[in-house]
Protein backbone atom coordinates (compact mmCIF):
# COMPACT_ATOMS: atom_id res chain seq x y z
CA UNK A 1 0.00 0.00 0.00
CA UNK A 2 1.21 3.45 -1.09
CA UNK A 3 -0.22 6.94 0.31
CA UNK A 4 -1.51 9.21 -2.41
CA UNK A 5 -0.83 12.91 -2.33
CA UNK A 6 -2.18 15.41 -5.02
CA UNK A 7 -3.57 18.64 -5.46
CA UNK A 8 -6.39 18.30 -8.18
CA UNK A 9 -7.75 21.07 -10.11
CA UNK A 10 -10.06 21.85 -13.29
CA UNK A 11 -9.87 23.56 -16.54
CA UNK A 12 -11.62 24.08 -19.57
CA UNK A 13 -10.81 22.56 -22.85
CA UNK A 14 -9.17 25.85 -24.11
CA UNK A 15 -7.28 26.52 -20.68
CA UNK A 16 -6.18 22.93 -21.32
CA UNK A 17 -4.86 23.68 -25.09
CA UNK A 18 -2.73 26.74 -22.87
CA UNK A 19 -0.91 24.68 -20.34
CA UNK A 20 -0.09 21.89 -22.66
CA UNK A 21 1.58 24.39 -25.01
CA UNK A 22 2.77 26.16 -22.21
CA UNK A 23 4.78 23.30 -20.37
CA UNK A 24 7.96 22.35 -21.83
CA UNK A 25 8.23 19.61 -23.83
CA UNK A 26 10.87 17.55 -24.19
CA UNK A 27 11.90 13.64 -23.54
CA UNK A 28 10.45 13.15 -20.09
CA UNK A 29 6.91 14.18 -21.64
CA UNK A 30 4.51 11.73 -21.75
CA UNK A 31 1.57 11.48 -23.74
CA UNK A 32 -0.57 7.87 -23.11
CA UNK A 33 -3.88 6.96 -23.94
CA UNK A 34 -5.80 5.19 -20.92
CA UNK A 35 -9.31 3.22 -21.07
CA UNK A 36 -10.55 2.31 -17.75
CA UNK A 37 -13.35 -0.32 -16.71
CA UNK A 38 -15.11 0.66 -12.89
CA UNK A 39 -16.75 -2.62 -11.04
CA UNK A 40 -18.98 -2.58 -8.45
CA UNK A 41 -21.78 -4.33 -7.55
CA UNK A 42 -25.85 -3.95 -8.35
CA UNK A 43 -26.39 -2.22 -5.27
CA UNK A 44 -23.19 0.00 -5.67
CA UNK A 45 -21.39 -1.97 -2.39
CA UNK A 46 -18.23 -0.23 -3.10
CA UNK A 47 -19.47 3.06 -3.80
CA UNK A 48 -21.55 2.67 -0.48
CA UNK A 49 -18.42 2.02 1.53
CA UNK A 50 -16.05 4.87 -0.26
CA UNK A 51 -14.39 2.67 -2.14
CA UNK A 52 -13.35 2.16 -6.17
CA UNK A 53 -12.09 -0.68 -8.20
CA UNK A 54 -10.90 -0.39 -11.53
CA UNK A 55 -8.36 -1.76 -14.32
CA UNK A 56 -7.02 0.13 -16.35
CA UNK A 57 -5.52 -0.45 -20.29
CA UNK A 58 -2.30 1.67 -21.43
CA UNK A 59 -1.28 -0.18 -24.07
CA UNK A 60 -1.10 -4.04 -23.60
CA UNK A 61 -0.78 -3.09 -19.88
CA UNK A 62 -3.33 -3.65 -17.49
CA UNK A 63 -3.63 -2.34 -14.01
CA UNK A 64 -6.03 -3.15 -11.25
CA UNK A 65 -6.35 -0.30 -8.68
CA UNK A 66 -8.89 0.21 -5.81
CA UNK A 67 -9.05 3.34 -3.73
CA UNK A 68 -10.34 3.77 -0.51
CA UNK A 69 -11.46 7.18 0.36
CA UNK A 70 -14.26 7.55 2.60
CA UNK A 71 -14.03 11.64 4.33
CA UNK A 72 -13.85 13.06 1.25
CA UNK A 73 -11.77 16.05 0.47
CA UNK A 74 -11.32 19.07 -1.12
CA UNK A 75 -8.52 19.67 -3.71
CA UNK A 76 -5.96 17.95 -2.08
CA UNK A 77 -6.41 14.27 -1.48
CA UNK A 78 -4.63 11.96 0.71
CA UNK A 79 -5.89 8.23 0.13
CA UNK A 80 -4.61 4.57 0.22
CA UNK A 81 -4.23 3.06 -2.64
CA UNK A 82 -3.81 -0.86 -3.75
CA UNK A 83 -2.75 -1.95 -7.51
CA UNK A 84 -1.43 -4.66 -8.84
CA UNK A 85 -0.85 -5.90 -12.58
CA UNK A 86 -3.30 -8.12 -14.43
CA UNK A 87 -4.01 -9.84 -17.80
CA UNK A 88 -7.60 -9.21 -18.55
CA UNK A 89 -10.45 -6.95 -17.33
CA UNK A 90 -11.41 -9.43 -14.98
CA UNK A 91 -10.63 -8.17 -10.82
CA UNK A 92 -8.53 -10.18 -8.94
CA UNK A 93 -8.97 -9.71 -4.91
CA UNK A 94 -7.88 -11.26 -2.33
CA UNK A 95 -7.25 -10.33 1.43
CA UNK A 96 -4.93 -8.13 1.50
CA UNK A 97 -7.31 -5.28 0.56
CA UNK A 98 -10.29 -4.25 2.30
CA UNK A 99 -12.36 -4.43 -0.84
CA UNK A 100 -12.39 -8.30 -0.60
CA UNK A 101 -14.09 -8.18 2.92
CA UNK A 102 -16.65 -5.74 1.36
CA UNK A 103 -17.54 -8.37 -0.90
CA UNK A 104 -17.94 -11.00 1.51
CA UNK A 105 -14.73 -13.24 0.00
CA UNK A 106 -16.36 -12.94 -3.42
CA UNK A 107 -16.42 -11.03 -7.02
CA UNK A 108 -18.99 -13.14 -8.76
CA UNK A 109 -21.58 -9.95 -7.93
CA UNK A 110 -18.86 -7.59 -9.76
CA UNK A 111 -19.78 -5.93 -13.21
CA UNK A 112 -18.67 -3.10 -14.99
CA UNK A 113 -20.16 0.11 -13.68
CA UNK A 114 -18.82 2.52 -15.92
CA UNK A 115 -15.40 3.53 -18.20
CA UNK A 116 -13.75 6.53 -18.55
CA UNK A 117 -11.35 7.13 -21.43
CA UNK A 118 -8.50 9.96 -21.09
CA UNK A 119 -5.51 10.78 -23.17
CA UNK A 120 -3.13 11.83 -20.19
CA UNK A 121 0.28 14.15 -20.63
CA UNK A 122 2.50 13.87 -18.05
CA UNK A 123 5.02 16.08 -17.24
CA UNK A 124 8.21 15.15 -14.57
CA UNK A 125 8.96 18.53 -12.89
CA UNK A 126 11.37 19.75 -10.12
CA UNK A 127 10.21 23.01 -8.03
CA UNK A 128 11.93 24.29 -5.27
CA UNK A 129 13.70 20.97 -4.36
CA UNK A 130 10.68 18.59 -4.37
CA UNK A 131 10.20 16.17 -7.62
CA UNK A 132 6.47 16.53 -8.34
CA UNK A 133 4.25 14.90 -11.37
CA UNK A 134 1.84 17.03 -13.27
CA UNK A 135 -0.72 14.91 -15.62
CA UNK A 136 -3.42 16.55 -17.74
CA UNK A 137 -6.25 14.36 -18.52
CA UNK A 138 -8.48 14.83 -21.12
CA UNK A 139 -11.25 12.49 -21.94
CA UNK A 140 -14.29 11.16 -21.07
CA UNK A 141 -16.20 9.01 -18.57
CA UNK A 142 -19.48 6.87 -20.22
CA UNK A 143 -22.25 4.84 -18.53
CA UNK A 144 -24.35 3.83 -22.05
CA UNK A 145 -25.57 6.58 -23.53
CA UNK A 146 -24.27 9.32 -21.11
CA UNK A 147 -21.22 10.76 -20.57
CA UNK A 148 -19.40 13.44 -18.67
CA UNK A 149 -16.37 15.02 -20.25
CA UNK A 150 -13.02 15.14 -18.00
CA UNK A 151 -10.57 17.74 -18.01
CA UNK A 152 -8.42 18.35 -14.85
CA UNK A 153 -5.02 18.69 -13.91
CA UNK A 154 -3.20 16.56 -11.05
CA UNK A 155 -0.26 17.90 -9.09
CA UNK A 156 1.57 14.77 -7.42
CA UNK A 157 4.33 15.11 -4.84
CA UNK A 158 6.48 12.15 -5.10
CA UNK A 159 9.09 13.98 -2.40
CA UNK A 160 9.60 16.93 -1.29
CA UNK A 161 7.98 19.94 0.44
CA UNK A 162 3.87 20.07 0.40
CA UNK A 163 4.17 23.82 -0.88
CA UNK A 164 5.93 23.30 -4.39
CA UNK A 165 2.73 21.59 -5.09
CA UNK A 166 1.20 25.08 -4.53
CA UNK A 167 3.57 26.88 -5.77
CA UNK A 168 3.59 24.99 -9.02
CA UNK A 169 -0.36 25.59 -9.32
CA UNK A 170 -0.31 28.74 -9.04
CA UNK A 171 2.67 29.02 -12.25
CA UNK A 172 -0.67 27.40 -13.90
CA UNK A 173 -3.02 29.73 -12.37
CA UNK A 174 -1.19 32.62 -13.79
CA UNK A 175 -1.71 31.02 -16.86
CA UNK A 176 -5.14 30.17 -17.14
CA UNK A 177 -8.34 29.79 -14.86
CA UNK A 178 -8.32 26.91 -12.29
CA UNK A 179 -10.65 25.99 -10.16
CA UNK A 180 -10.32 23.01 -6.97
CA UNK A 181 -11.50 19.59 -8.54
CA UNK A 182 -13.31 17.54 -5.63
CA UNK A 183 -14.55 15.23 -7.94
CA UNK A 184 -12.68 11.51 -8.91
CA UNK A 185 -13.18 10.07 -12.00
CA UNK A 186 -15.23 6.87 -10.05
CA UNK A 187 -17.52 9.98 -8.47
CA UNK A 188 -18.26 11.33 -11.97
CA UNK A 189 -19.10 8.13 -13.32
CA UNK A 190 -21.51 6.92 -10.27
CA UNK A 191 -22.98 10.86 -11.07
CA UNK A 192 -23.91 9.30 -14.55
CA UNK A 193 -25.78 6.42 -12.94
CA UNK A 194 -28.77 8.12 -11.58
CA UNK A 195 -30.89 11.02 -12.00
CA UNK A 196 -29.51 14.70 -12.54
CA UNK A 197 -28.59 16.37 -9.90
CA UNK A 198 -29.75 19.63 -8.86
CA UNK A 199 -27.99 20.22 -5.97
CA UNK A 200 -25.59 18.68 -3.44
CA UNK A 201 -26.62 18.58 0.59
CA UNK A 202 -23.41 18.95 3.21
CA UNK A 203 -22.26 15.20 3.45
CA UNK A 204 -21.79 13.42 6.74
CA UNK A 205 -18.06 14.82 7.95
CA UNK A 206 -16.18 11.71 8.89
CA UNK A 207 -14.21 11.64 11.96
CA UNK A 208 -12.88 8.92 13.78
CA UNK A 209 -13.74 9.17 17.38
CA UNK A 210 -9.89 9.22 18.75
CA UNK A 211 -9.24 12.32 15.83
CA UNK A 212 -6.52 15.15 17.03
CA UNK A 213 -8.09 18.40 16.56
CA UNK A 214 -5.92 19.25 13.37
CA UNK A 215 -7.18 16.14 11.94
CA UNK A 216 -10.74 17.26 12.68
CA UNK A 217 -9.91 20.88 11.43
CA UNK A 218 -8.87 19.22 8.34
CA UNK A 219 -11.13 17.04 7.42
CA UNK A 220 -14.45 19.39 8.55
CA UNK A 221 -13.02 22.26 6.30
CA UNK A 222 -12.32 19.90 3.63
CA UNK A 223 -15.97 18.64 3.61
CA UNK A 224 -17.31 22.72 3.82
CA UNK A 225 -14.98 23.51 0.57
CA UNK A 226 -16.03 19.97 -1.13
CA UNK A 227 -19.82 21.05 -0.31
CA UNK A 228 -19.30 24.34 -1.99
CA UNK A 229 -17.36 23.74 -5.28
CA UNK A 230 -19.69 20.77 -5.95
CA UNK A 231 -22.83 23.08 -6.10
CA UNK A 232 -20.88 25.67 -7.69
CA UNK A 233 -19.85 23.76 -10.62
CA UNK A 234 -23.97 23.03 -11.29
CA UNK A 235 -24.33 26.89 -10.12
CA UNK A 236 -22.10 27.91 -13.33
CA UNK A 237 -23.95 25.24 -15.78
CA UNK A 238 -27.58 26.12 -14.64
CA UNK A 239 -28.01 28.72 -12.13
CA UNK A 240 -30.27 26.25 -10.65
CA UNK A 241 -32.04 27.67 -7.22
CA UNK A 242 -31.14 24.58 -5.08
CA UNK A 243 -27.77 24.46 -6.50
CA UNK A 244 -27.48 28.19 -5.14
CA UNK A 245 -29.33 28.31 -1.67
CA UNK A 246 -26.62 24.98 -0.89
CA UNK A 247 -23.11 27.06 -1.93
CA UNK A 248 -24.36 29.49 0.26
CA UNK A 249 -24.93 27.05 3.22
CA UNK A 250 -21.88 26.00 2.53
CA UNK A 251 -20.12 29.39 2.50
CA UNK A 252 -22.13 29.49 5.70
CA UNK A 253 -20.84 26.32 7.78
CA UNK A 254 -16.99 27.00 5.93
CA UNK A 255 -16.91 30.60 8.19
CA UNK A 256 -18.77 29.02 11.19
CA UNK A 257 -16.05 25.89 10.86
CA UNK A 258 -13.51 28.72 10.50
CA UNK A 259 -15.01 30.63 13.57
CA UNK A 260 -14.72 27.40 15.94
CA UNK A 261 -11.14 26.82 14.78
CA UNK A 262 -9.88 30.08 15.07
CA UNK A 263 -7.92 29.66 18.36
CA UNK A 264 -5.81 26.84 16.52
CA UNK A 265 -5.58 28.96 13.27
CA UNK A 266 -4.98 32.42 14.45
CA UNK A 267 -7.57 35.43 14.76
CA UNK A 268 -5.67 37.56 11.62
CA UNK A 269 -5.93 35.30 9.01
CA UNK A 270 -9.07 33.34 10.09
CA UNK A 271 -10.31 37.16 10.02
CA UNK A 272 -9.40 37.19 6.63
CA UNK A 273 -10.69 33.99 5.08
CA UNK A 274 -14.13 34.74 6.58
CA UNK A 275 -14.05 38.03 5.19
CA UNK A 276 -13.59 37.37 1.71
CA UNK A 277 -15.98 34.35 2.33
CA UNK A 278 -19.01 36.66 3.48
CA UNK A 279 -18.72 38.94 0.27
CA UNK A 280 -19.19 36.18 -1.85
CA UNK A 281 -22.13 34.97 0.61
CA UNK A 282 -23.86 38.19 0.46
CA UNK A 283 -23.30 38.30 -3.48
CA UNK A 284 -25.18 34.74 -3.32
CA UNK A 285 -27.53 36.30 -0.51
CA UNK A 286 -29.13 39.12 -3.46
CA UNK A 287 -30.43 36.14 -5.30
CA UNK A 288 -31.22 33.96 -3.00
CA UNK A 289 -33.47 36.62 -1.92
CA UNK A 290 -35.32 36.86 -4.61
CA UNK A 291 -35.69 33.39 -5.04
CA UNK A 292 -37.53 33.72 -1.91
CA UNK A 293 -39.38 36.28 -2.30
CA UNK A 294 -40.38 34.79 -6.37
CA UNK A 295 -41.76 31.75 -4.56
CA UNK A 296 -43.67 34.36 -1.98
CA UNK A 297 -45.24 36.14 -5.29
CA UNK A 298 -45.70 33.13 -6.82
CA UNK A 299 -47.68 31.39 -4.10
CA UNK A 300 -49.72 34.39 -2.74
CA UNK A 301 -50.30 36.38 -6.34
CA UNK A 302 -49.88 33.82 -8.92
CA UNK A 303 -48.59 35.17 -12.50
CA UNK A 304 -48.72 39.24 -13.06
CA UNK A 305 -46.97 42.21 -12.59
CA UNK A 306 -45.59 41.56 -9.64
CA UNK A 307 -44.10 38.56 -10.40
CA UNK A 308 -42.85 39.27 -13.57
CA UNK A 309 -40.81 42.66 -12.02
CA UNK A 310 -39.10 40.44 -9.80
CA UNK A 311 -38.24 37.54 -11.84
CA UNK A 312 -36.45 40.35 -13.61
CA UNK A 313 -34.58 41.51 -10.78
CA UNK A 314 -33.81 37.61 -10.02
CA UNK A 315 -32.42 37.24 -13.67
CA UNK A 316 -29.56 40.27 -13.10
CA UNK A 317 -28.84 39.15 -9.66
CA UNK A 318 -27.95 35.66 -10.81
CA UNK A 319 -26.08 37.78 -13.33
CA UNK A 320 -24.01 39.27 -10.46
CA UNK A 321 -23.34 35.71 -9.12
CA UNK A 322 -21.93 34.45 -12.42
CA UNK A 323 -19.27 37.17 -12.59
CA UNK A 324 -18.84 37.41 -9.01
CA UNK A 325 -18.20 32.78 -9.74
CA UNK A 326 -15.70 33.42 -12.53
CA UNK A 327 -13.43 36.18 -11.27
CA UNK A 328 -10.12 35.58 -9.73
CA UNK A 329 -10.97 36.69 -6.44
CA UNK A 330 -13.46 33.46 -5.38
CA UNK A 331 -10.56 31.20 -7.62
CA UNK A 332 -7.98 32.55 -5.82
CA UNK A 333 -9.52 32.54 -2.08
CA UNK A 334 -10.17 28.76 -3.10
CA UNK A 335 -6.74 27.98 -3.72
CA UNK A 336 -4.87 29.80 -0.88
CA UNK A 337 -7.83 28.74 1.68
CA UNK A 338 -6.86 25.18 0.81
CA UNK A 339 -2.62 26.00 1.16
CA UNK A 340 -3.66 27.60 4.16
CA UNK A 341 -5.05 24.61 5.57
CA UNK A 342 -2.88 21.97 4.30
CA UNK A 343 0.43 23.60 5.21
CA UNK A 344 -0.18 26.95 6.74
CA UNK A 345 1.97 28.27 9.38
CA UNK A 346 -0.36 27.18 11.99
CA UNK A 347 0.17 23.79 11.73
CA UNK A 348 3.53 23.97 12.86
CA UNK A 349 4.06 27.11 15.14
CA UNK A 350 4.75 26.45 19.07
CA UNK A 351 1.95 27.96 20.39
CA UNK A 352 -0.75 26.10 19.62
CA UNK A 353 1.23 22.67 19.27
CA UNK A 354 -0.95 21.37 22.57
CA UNK A 355 -4.30 22.17 21.48
CA UNK A 356 -3.87 20.57 17.72
CA UNK A 357 -2.14 17.72 19.03
CA UNK A 358 -5.12 16.93 21.48
CA UNK A 359 -8.16 14.89 21.06
CA UNK A 360 -10.41 16.74 19.15
CA UNK A 361 -13.22 14.97 21.54
CA UNK A 362 -12.58 17.57 23.95
CA UNK A 363 -12.06 20.61 21.92
CA UNK A 364 -15.37 19.62 20.31
CA UNK A 365 -17.59 19.64 24.00
CA UNK A 366 -15.69 22.99 24.42
CA UNK A 367 -16.83 24.60 21.28
CA UNK A 368 -20.35 23.06 21.72
CA UNK A 369 -20.61 24.22 25.18
CA UNK A 370 -19.69 27.69 24.33
CA UNK A 371 -21.97 27.74 21.16
CA UNK A 372 -25.09 26.70 23.61
CA UNK A 373 -23.78 29.44 26.19
CA UNK A 374 -24.43 32.18 23.60
CA UNK A 375 -28.18 31.13 22.84
CA UNK A 376 -29.15 31.21 26.43
CA UNK A 377 -31.72 34.31 26.73
CA UNK A 378 -34.62 34.40 28.60
CA UNK A 379 -37.28 32.81 26.33
CA UNK A 380 -39.80 35.80 26.82
CA UNK A 381 -37.29 38.32 25.98
CA UNK A 382 -37.02 36.37 21.84
CA UNK A 383 -40.85 38.60 22.04
CA UNK A 384 -38.39 41.69 23.02
CA UNK A 385 -35.69 41.54 20.33
CA UNK A 386 -35.68 43.45 17.43
CA UNK A 387 -35.45 41.75 14.06
CA UNK A 388 -31.91 42.35 14.49
CA UNK A 389 -31.25 40.84 17.41
CA UNK A 390 -33.50 38.24 16.87
CA UNK A 391 -31.35 37.31 13.28
CA UNK A 392 -28.38 37.48 15.74
CA UNK A 393 -29.59 34.33 17.58
CA UNK A 394 -30.91 32.93 14.17
CA UNK A 395 -27.17 33.01 13.27
CA UNK A 396 -26.17 31.29 17.00
CA UNK A 397 -28.49 28.73 16.52
CA UNK A 398 -27.18 28.06 13.14
CA UNK A 399 -23.14 28.14 14.02
CA UNK A 400 -24.56 25.43 17.19
CA UNK A 401 -26.58 23.37 14.40
CA UNK A 402 -23.23 23.49 12.31
CA UNK A 403 -21.05 22.50 15.09
CA UNK A 404 -22.99 19.82 15.96
CA UNK A 405 -23.09 17.72 12.36
CA UNK A 406 -18.95 18.60 12.54
CA UNK A 407 -18.53 16.68 16.04
CA UNK A 408 -21.15 14.04 15.50
CA UNK A 409 -18.77 11.43 15.20
CA UNK A 410 -16.94 12.08 18.16
CA UNK A 411 -19.99 11.17 20.55
CA UNK A 412 -21.25 7.57 19.84
CA UNK A 413 -22.02 6.29 22.65
CA UNK A 414 -25.85 5.28 22.94
CA UNK A 415 -26.93 7.86 25.45
CA UNK A 416 -24.98 10.30 23.72
CA UNK A 417 -26.49 9.38 20.28
CA UNK A 418 -30.15 9.65 21.71
CA UNK A 419 -29.57 12.61 23.14
CA UNK A 420 -28.00 14.15 19.70
CA UNK A 421 -31.03 13.01 17.84
CA UNK A 422 -33.77 14.87 20.23
CA UNK A 423 -30.99 18.28 20.23
CA UNK A 424 -30.95 18.44 16.39
CA UNK A 425 -34.18 18.22 16.15
CA UNK A 426 -35.24 20.44 18.54
CA UNK A 427 -32.31 22.86 17.14
CA UNK A 428 -33.71 22.53 13.33
CA UNK A 429 -37.35 23.89 14.88
CA UNK A 430 -35.84 26.60 16.01
CA UNK A 431 -34.22 27.45 13.10
CA UNK A 432 -37.27 26.79 11.19
CA UNK A 433 -39.40 29.04 13.37
CA UNK A 434 -36.77 31.84 13.38
CA UNK A 435 -36.21 31.34 9.70
CA UNK A 436 -39.65 32.21 9.17
CA UNK A 437 -39.43 35.46 11.24
CA UNK A 438 -36.37 36.43 9.47
CA UNK A 439 -38.45 35.76 6.16
CA UNK A 440 -41.10 38.24 7.05
CA UNK A 441 -38.79 40.85 8.54
CA UNK A 442 -36.90 40.94 5.28
CA UNK A 443 -38.99 41.19 2.69
CA UNK A 444 -39.85 44.97 3.43
CA UNK A 445 -36.51 45.63 2.78
CA UNK A 446 -35.67 44.02 -0.31
CA UNK A 447 -38.98 45.38 -1.84
CA UNK A 448 -37.89 48.51 -1.23
CA UNK A 449 -35.26 47.93 -2.81
CA UNK A 450 -36.97 47.05 -5.88
CA UNK A 451 -39.18 50.15 -6.07
CA UNK A 452 -41.96 47.86 -4.59
CA UNK A 453 -43.12 49.01 -1.70
CA UNK A 454 -47.10 49.30 -2.42
CA UNK A 455 -46.37 45.24 -2.57
CA UNK A 456 -45.66 44.86 1.12
CA UNK A 457 -49.26 43.99 2.47
CA UNK A 458 -49.79 41.60 -0.26
CA UNK A 459 -47.30 39.24 0.83
CA UNK A 460 -46.50 39.95 4.27
CA UNK A 461 -49.08 38.77 6.84
CA UNK A 462 -48.51 40.87 10.10
CA UNK A 463 -51.15 39.43 11.64
CA UNK A 464 -49.35 35.64 12.17
CA UNK A 465 -46.40 37.71 13.57
CA UNK A 466 -47.66 37.06 17.70
CA UNK A 467 -48.17 33.53 16.85
CA UNK A 468 -44.79 33.14 15.20
CA UNK A 469 -42.91 34.64 18.02
CA UNK A 470 -44.65 32.10 20.42
CA UNK A 471 -43.95 29.35 18.42
CA UNK A 472 -39.90 30.54 18.03
CA UNK A 473 -39.95 31.33 22.14
CA UNK A 474 -41.25 27.97 22.30
CA UNK A 475 -38.31 26.36 20.23
CA UNK A 476 -35.96 28.25 22.17
CA UNK A 477 -37.00 26.71 25.38
CA UNK A 478 -37.03 23.71 24.32
CA UNK A 479 -33.66 23.60 22.91
CA UNK A 480 -32.42 25.10 26.18
CA UNK A 481 -34.01 22.13 27.75
CA UNK A 482 -32.62 19.28 26.02
CA UNK A 483 -29.58 17.79 27.83
CA UNK A 484 -25.66 17.96 26.07
CA UNK A 485 -25.17 15.38 24.22
CA UNK A 486 -21.30 16.08 24.16
CA UNK A 487 -20.63 15.08 28.01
Amino acid sequence: MMQEVELKLVLTADAADQVARELPSDDATRTTMLEAIYFDTPEQTLREHGASLRIRRAGDTRIQTIKIDPAKGAGLFSRPEWERPVTDDRPRLDDTTPVFALLDGTTERLAPAFTVSVERRSWEISENGAEIELVLDRGMVRVGERQSPVCEVEIELKCGDPTALFTLARRIADMVPLRLGVVTKSERGYGLTGPVRRAFKAEPVSLDDDATTIEALRTVIGACLRHYRLNETILLETRAPEALHQARVALRRTRAALGLFKRVLGREQTAHFRSELRWLAQTLGQARDLDVLADMAAAKLGAGDVFDRIEAARGLAYDEVEVALESSRVRTVMLDLTQWLAVGDWSTGDATRAVREAPARAFAAAALRKRRQALKIDAPSLALLTDDERHAIRKDAKTLRYATEFFADLFVDAVQQKRQTKFVSTLETLQDRLGTLNDAATVPTILARLGMEDNEAALVDDRKHAKRLDRAAAAHSALLDRKAFWR
